[in-house]
């Protein structure tokens, strides 16, 4: 089908004919009371909705990647001495990177 022929015949049929310049009888009270009968839309509830909706998948992974975890880990690697010092150097290793800079 040739597009520009169909866009012209479009146009020659709505052309031949005009819109009307009366309005339906009470037309605007039936578009005022389809509006005030909406419910106004709420921000919150799209985001509480898929929210909710995650958050027991959420649990369901953390327990298990927590129990993945457990069972995994070499229990002679964990001593408060070696977790100290991952901390410290998990924290304090992009001040150190920065004093390097400088």
């Amino acid at each position: 089908m040739n597009l520009e022929k169909l866009q012209r015949r479009l146009i020659e049929v709505a052309r031949s004919n005009p819109p009307r310049d009366r309005v339906p009888l009470a037309f605007e009270r039936r578009i005022m009371a389809a509006l005030s009968t909406s419910a106004p839309v709420d921000p919150w509830l799209a985001w509480s909705r898929p929210l909710w909706r995650a958050a027991a998948p959420a649990v369901a992974v953390m327990c298990m990647m927590s129990l993945w975890a457990l069972l995994a880990g070499d229990p002679s690697l964990i001593t408060s001495d070696n977790l100290a010092a991952d901390l410290e150097s998990t924290v304090l290793g992009p001040l150190d990177q920065l004093e390097e800079v400088w």
